[in-house]
This record gives structure tokens, C-alpha cells and sequence, in this order.
């Protein structure tokens, strides 16, 4: 326990700039996962905004329907939209969402929300300054039911089928950010900073754990998904340090001591992360400094 609450102090009150950075056991500096996810994230974004300004046609339109060398990609999320409100689908909305659900298989369900979301990027500074409030005591941390996002989901497609109008996309801060950087200023940028401020005030990344469609759709796909987070028990000091850094908790839960006996019963020394939850943020390889972390690809399981 003791070693959880050193683990929880050192990664809140470390500044921010120095997450980008990561040592490995045998103390050899490299660039962070969040780096790497980040960087993806800025030139995902960046994109979208270089082809309309300048007129490349390379990756035009907005995350949630967008063309990528002429090719079709529409959000998942959205297609369910719009057929909730037309009740029929579009041939290009098949395809694009198709070929995206196909990608995100192979590469695992909600990295989308970790590798390409720009809310994502916003919502982990967010999720910093939040725990750092938590831990001086100025707020209460609030956890709900994961379960909570399909309710919302439900509700949210319901909306479109009685409206028959892509309510959410009112309200969706990725669309709102997307298109904001695309096209630039609008006065719906004040809503994301309102859900930000929900999030550093009220829950630690409560939009996304709790409220997200988009997340949630990806969550579907993210139990049959390939890619794989594997944890390894023989390297693990049990610091606690993951369960500190991951954004979805629970999920790593079975890594706490007081599941290894049954492990070790079971002959149990590796186990695969099969929650469609995890974001395949690989907040748990910075912080771990033993490498029990390891990326799985289970396709070779299925051959």
C-alpha cells in the first residue's frame, strides 16, 4: 500500500512536460507512448486542416466524415446516426464506415480515442490538473458505472430516430474541435470548454468514460479487436503505479496482489487485457519501470 500511495504522489505532482519522456529499467531515456500519441494526434488533425487550407486534396473534410485520398472514412457512430434519422444508409457511409471498423480490428477498438480523438489530447490535461486537485483536496474524485455510456449511446441514437436529426453532433466535442481546426473559429468552442471544465471539476475524464458515444461504439469493437495489452505477473512489483496512470482503471484491475494466488494456481503468469474499455493509451508502459507491459497482436492465435 505503501508503495501505491509513493507511486500515485510521484506521478500527480511530476510537471506535466516531463510525461513525454520515459525511462526504461535500465534507465535509457525515449520518447513516452503519450508522446508518440500525441504527435499522432497533432498530425492526424493537422492534416485535415493543411488540405483545406492550402487546397491538397489529402485527408479532407472533418473526423466525422472525411475523405482520405478520395477514399471514403465516416465515424461509425455517425453512419448509426444517420440511418437512425433516415432509416436507410448511404452506399459512400458503408463503405467508409467499413473500411474504418476494419482498421480499428486490427489495431484495437478505442485507440481511436487515444490516437486520434483531439478531445482526447485536451481531456488528459484536463485529467492532470484534475488529480492534482484531488490530491490537494480542493475536489472530490466522482466515479460511476463504466455501464453508464451505453444509456447515453441508447439515448443518443434515440434522439436521431425521433428527430430525425444527428442530434449529438450538437453537442460532440471531437466534431466541434474537428471542424474548428479545419474551418476555424466557432462559437461552439465554448461548449468543449465547458465539458473540459466538467472534467477537471467534477470527474477525472468523465465525458469520455462516462458520456462518450463515439468511445462507446469503438468500445463494442474493442472486445473482438486483435491488438492487445499483455501484462506479465513474474515482472510486476505490484507499485501500483498503472492503476494510477490508466484513464479506465478497472480494466487493469486483476493486476492487484490479490488476485496472484488464484494466478498462481491456475498457473497463471500472463494475462491479456480483453476489456473493450482500454484505450491502448500505454499510460502503463511509461510508468512501469519493471516492463511488464508488452503489446500482443492475437492474430497469430487465430492461424
Amino acid at each position: 500500500m505503501d508503495k501505491y500511495k509513493d507511486s500515485s504522489k510521484e506521478l500527480i505532482e511530476a510537471p506535466f512536460l516531463s510525461t513525454f519522456v520515459s525511462k526504461n529499467k535500465n534507465g535509457k531515456t525515449r520518447l513516452s507512448w503519450r508522446g508518440w500519441r500525441w504527435l499522432s494526434i497533432i498530425v492526424i488533425n493537422a492534416m485535415f486542416f493543411i488540405s483545406f487550407f492550402v487546397d491538397f486534396q489529402f485527408l479532407e473534410g472533418t473526423l466525422n466524415g472525411s475523405r482520405l485520398l478520395g477514399f471514403h472514412l465516416i465515424d461509425p457512430f455517425t453512419s448509426l446516426e444517420i440511418f437512425a434519422s433516415e432509416h436507410h444508409f448511404h452506399t459512400n457511409v458503408i463503405i467508409g464506415s467499413v473500411t474504418l471498423l476494419v482498421f480499428y480490428f486490427f489495431v484495437g477498438g478505442k485507440a481511436y480515442c487515444s490516437w486520434v480523438c483531439p478531445y482526447g489530447l485536451l481531456s488528459e490535461i484536463g485529467e492532470h490538473i484534475h488529480m492534482k486537485l484531488v490530491r490537494k483536496k480542493i475536489i472530490k474524485e466522482r466515479k460511476f458505472s463504466p455501464n453508464l455510456r451505453f444509456y447515453f449511446w441508447v439515448v443518443f441514437l434515440l434522439a436521431a430516430f425521433i428527430d430525425g436529426y444527428l442530434v449529438f453532433e450538437v453537442i460532440n466535442p471531437i466534431g466541434i474541435i474537428s471542424r474548428f481546426i479545419t474551418y476555424g473559429w466557432s462559437l461552439a468552442i465554448v461548449w468543449v470548454v465547458i465539458v473540459l471544465l466538467f472534467e477537471i471539476f467534477f470527474s477525472r475524464r468523465g465525458w469520455c468514460k462516462y458520456i462518450c458515444p463515439v468511445g462507446t461504439t469503438y468500445n463494442m469493437l474493442g472486445w473482438l479487436s486483435l491488438t492487445r495489452i499483455k501484462w506479465d505477473m513474474d515482472k510486476c512489483d505490484h507499485c501500483g503505479a498503472c492503476l494510477v496512470a490508466c484513464p479506465e482503471e478497472h480494466v487493469i484491475e486483476f493486476t492487484k496482489p490479490k488476485h496472484d494466488k488464484e494466478r498462481q494456481e491456475k498457473g497463471i503468469t500472463q494475462v491479456h487485457i480483453y476489456n473493450g474499455d482500454c484505450i491502448l493509451c500505454n499510460r502503463c508502459f511509461d510508468v512501469c519501470h519493471e516492463d511488464a507491459y508488452n503489446v500482443d497482436f492475437r492474430l497469430k492465435d487465430l492461424v
